[in-house]
């Protein structure tokens, strides 16, 4: 194990040999947009870039969903599943398989597996001082979408 549950960082790393690791994350969350093409696509991104983190390669995922039981769900969680298929593709891997569940909220995300050389594994704790960052959006979107979610704003 090179990286686990008491490291800070989004995903697991496990080394398979000198020359390669397997990295392992799983993300998953309620609608924050109203179109569900776009949130299978936020949800997927969200989940390779756990990979793209570590300084890894996606290689496959796995979706996990959970939605009500309802037989107006079938065409919103079709669009859910194009929008991270769509990104997957992206990134140049497959959505191999998966679970669903019935829940009350729906909740949508994958897993996903990648693969990194342990010596080029990047982690949280490697962080310091002058390090560059990088966002990818603006610092407070999480909770501008929440507060839009929950109509407060």
């Amino acid at each position: 194990m090179l990286v686990g549950t008491s490291h800070a960082d989004d995903a697991g790393v496990f080394r398979l040999s000198g020359e390669e690791a397997l990295i392992g994350t799983l993300d998953f969350f309620t609608p924050i947009v109203d179109d569900p093409y776009l949130y299978g696509s936020i949800a997927a991104a969200n989940s390779l870039s756990d990979v793209y983190a570590m300084g890894g390669e996606p290689l496959f995922a796995l979706a996990i969903a959970a939605f009500p039981e309802d037989g107006k769900i079938l065409p919103y969680l079709a669009d859910v599943m194009a929008g991270a298929a769509d990104k997957a593709r992206e990134a140049g891997i497959c959505i191999i398989g998966g679970h669903t569940i019935k829940d009350k909220e729906p909740k949508f995300g994958l897993s996903v597996t990648g693969r990194v050389h342990p010596d080029r594994m990047w982690h949280n704790r490697g962080a310091k001082p002058g390090d560059a960052i990088v966002l990818t959006k603006p610092l407070g979107t999480g909770i501008a979408t929440s507060a839009i979610k929950w109509g407060i704003c």
